[in-house]
């Protein structure tokens, strides 16, 4: 079974063909990804006109390449999937649009894939991981904690009540004036500074409820910058180092939340991932793997390749649907907003039987 995916709700223009063998076995055979950093970076955020007309003059050009690179042509494979959101309308349509042209030339069978849903089910493309699972999504644009139970089958535990984790260290390393994306430039400065310098807030620590609050911390950061302004070298590297630190305390803390909250809903996740774009930040990882061996759960984060967005994700989420005879019609439309409890709530109406 090989499957061509298509991903362009933000800033990537992706494409990737990924099979299953007959021996079982999940090859990657091509992804394709092109960045858009460039053209964002003096905005110091994504520009979605900008955006949209990138992945336009890109899309065609990206699925070329990732069927020249798999040594395939377009009816070798036996499916196509397209992120339909959630995502910068703009965006999403292009790529959704572009799926549905290669399906209908090619008579094969179309799959709208939510986002969310490929990045929650990537650690079983790479780790062929069994349900249930306790999954920590952390991206620019979202932040939750999901018990994954089933392809399409996602309770919500917590979420952000405001900014997203990818969203705060973008808006950090703007404040600074560090390089857009803010994430890795963040990470970077904060390896040459002092975690203790400052000793910023943990916001909903210890409550309950696995939810997550980061506007308190940013607006933290802000104050005490602008206190000791003009900054050097050594007090932005603090600075960097004390948010990351705290960001690293509440991820963590509100993680050993989701796991009671869980547990609590009667579900006993076998292991603790994180995905997203975020899962890249290397001492957040650190911190949930403590908390993993804690809690006596392996922990899995996809590799670096896997942790932003591209196509592979979108394809195996194709592949998962498809198995399952999830598929689409061409009225599937571009959602900007999308929640994985709604997608839930639809796989469940739709298709009883083949989700538990």
């Amino acid at each position: 079974m090989r499957v061509l995916g298509i991903e362009t709700t933000c800033d990537e223009t992706a494409a990737a063909i990924v099979s299953i063998e007959r021996s079982g076995e999940h090859k990657i055979l091509s992804n394709e990804v092109l960045s858009q950093i460039a053209a964002h970076a003096a905005y110091g955020g994504v520009v979605p006109e900008i955006a949209a007309r990138a992945h336009v003059e890109a899309i065609d050009r990206i699925i070329a390449r990732a069927f020249s690179d798999a040594g395939l042509k377009p009816g070798d494979i036996d499916a196509v999937a397209a992120a339909a959101g959630p995502g910068l309308v703009g965006g999403v349509m292009v790529g959704l649009t572009a799926g549905k042209a290669i399906a209908l030339a090619t008579g094969r069978p179309f799959i709208a894939v939510n986002h969310l849903e490929a990045h929650a089910l990537t650690a079983r493309l790479t780790d062929d991981l069994a349900f249930p699972y306790l999954l920590l999504l952390v991206s620019g644009g979202h932040t939750q904690l999901l018990a994954v139970r089933g392809v399409g089958d996602y309770l919500k535990l917590g979420g952000t009540i405001d900014d997203a984790v990818g969203e705060a260290f973008d808006k950090i390393a703007k404040m600074l004036t560090l390089p857009y994306p803010g994430g890795p430039s963040v990470e970077r400065e904060a390896a040459k500074g002092d975690p203790e310098r400052f000793d910023f807030p943990r916001p909903m620590q210890g409550r309950p409820n696995p939810d997550f609050s980061l506007s308190g911390l940013k607006t933290a950061v802000r104050l005490v910058a602008e206190r000791i302004a003009p900054l050097s070298e050594n007090d932005v590297a603090d600075l960097c180092a004390s948010f990351q630190a705290a960001v690293v305390d509440v991820m963590v803390d509100r993680t050993r939340a989701g796991l009671r909250a869980c547990r609590e809903a009667g579900i006993a996740p076998s292991t603790l991932v994180v995905a997203g774009g975020v899962a890249a930040n290397q001492a957040i990882c650190r911190g949930l793997g403590r908390l993993a061996t804690e809690a006596g759960l392996p922990m899995v984060a996809p590799p670096l390749v896997l942790c932003g967005d591209n196509g592979a994700m979108i394809a195996w989420a194709g592949i998962e649907r498809l198995r399952l005879g999830m598929v689409d019609d061409m009225g599937a439309v571009a959602r900007p907003r999308w929640p994985l409890d709604e997608l839930s709530a639809q796989s469940r109406s739709d298709n009883p039987k083949t989700v538990a």
